[in-house]
């Protein structure tokens, strides 16, 4: 084993530390080690039935940063060169996406934030910071006036006139998680436009896709011309008025580091109504169902990276706040993480590539039970934060 991985692992002592989460830190870094000559260049994209991984098309698609967050964490983990190399080895491919605009949509926040936004922060590296910045500007320009939100998805041209009325005046909470790529760009270079988008959105997001009771549609609908508020409903939930967990889970976090970033207390607050109806609509579960509507009584899948993500944005929430609160959050992410290691796990099984079993990629298309590149990012992220790590790329 490398020297500096295993005096990291030594002589970690952050608050609330826990044996097991810094063993099971300690196997993904090795099994993240132990896949790159298989992965080569290649991001991953989703697993297969035996928990080997297939690949992003062309080398493209949402999730191709997931992995780039995976190896920066290794890195800086263990100090061991070969992840960096192997993250900025990738630095071609994210160049390709701002080079086509047909690749740029909301989720470009995940791609460099886990790819540039993290080189900037750990190495100082200023080719990624360029880059990251043009990718912020990129997202801005998603930003629709008219309905004070940034537009999701894109059209796939001219002739598919369906999904152009789909796409089209649409926003959704996995952007959420993206705003902190304006965030970073406006502490970055003070241009006020990056903060004002991002506020904006958020504040669109909580009026119209955080329901009064805490729970969340996943899209929301607005008149693409006036920016009328239409409508909510789900793209990869089980139903219009049901509680998709991933989402849920990515307002949680989103909102937790919009507070993180701006000390506004209406994210703040935000983000307890949002966690404070997840441990409701979790009962006695650790691992969320993928959609809480549907009773978590064994009969339907479980999202393993809606349990990551949860925990993760739970770790976040508590280092946010003070005395009985910030344990109540700290206590929900330890269980969530319990859960993820006694039933998800995949860091002790020698064959399987990625870290974690039971992810729910879209329930709705058959894609129900496999490892995600996103469940492992936030698994290794949520075992960081549960040790009392503060340095993240969001």
């Amino acid at each position: 084993m490398d020297t500096r991985t295993s005096s990291y692992f030594d002589s970690e002592a952050g608050p609330g530390n826990d044996d097991a989460f810094a063993q099971a830190l300690q196997r993904c870094v090795e099994r993240t080690r132990a896949v790159l000559p298989r992965t080569g260049l290649r991001n991953p994209r989703v697993g297969t039935a035996n928990n080997s991984w297939e690949y992003c098309p062309h080398g493209f698609d949402w999730v191709m940063g997931f992995f780039s967050g995976q190896l920066w964490l290794s890195s800086q983990l263990s100090g061991d060169p070969v992840f960096s190399e192997a993250a900025r080895a990738r630095r071609g491919q994210f160049r390709a996406v701002l080079e086509n605009r047909r690749w740029q949509d909301h989720d470009i926040g995940f791609l460099f934030s886990l790819h540039a936004v993290a080189d900037w922060k750990m190495y100082a590296n200023h080719d990624a910071r360029e880059m990251a910045l043009e990718s912020a500007r990129c997202l801005l320009s998603r930003f629709r006036e008219e309905g004070a939100y940034i537009q999701a998805w894109l059209p796939h041209g001219p002739h598919d006139r369906e999904q152009a009325r789909f796409a089209s005046g649409r926003m959704i909470v996995d952007t959420m998680q993206n705003l902190a790529l304006l965030y970073w760009a406006h502490a970055e270079t003070g241009r006020r436009d990056f903060l004002e988008v991002a506020e904006l959105h958020a504040a669109t997001t909580a009026r119209h896709l955080v329901r009064e009771d805490g729970t969340s549609f996943h899209t929301f609908s607005f008149d693409p011309a006036t920016g009328e508020p239409l409508r909510g409903e789900t793209h990869q939930g089980y139903a219009h008025d049901s509680c998709w967990s991933r989402g849920q889970s990515w307002l949680l976090h989103g909102f937790a580091q919009c507070y993180a970033a701006t000390g506004n207390p209406l994210w703040l607050d935000t983000a307890r109504k949002v966690a404070d109806t997840t441990e409701k609509l979790m009962g006695t579960t650790d691992v969320p169902v993928w959609d809480y509507a549907l009773p978590a009584d064994g009969s339907h899948p479980v999202d393993s990276s809606a349990g990551a993500v949860t925990a993760a944005g739970l770790f976040l929430l508590a280092s946010l706040t003070e005395g009985e609160e910030a344990e109540r959050w700290d206590r929900f992410g330890r269980r969530c993480l319990h859960g993820l290691l006694r039933d998800c796990d995949l860091t002790t099984e020698p064959q399987a590539e990625g870290l974690l079993a039971h992810g729910a990629a879209f329930v709705n298309s058959g894609k129900s039970d496999s490892m995600l590149p996103y469940g492992d990012y936030y698994f290794m992220e949520a075992l960081m934060r549960a040790q009392g790590h503060t340095a993240f790329f969001w």
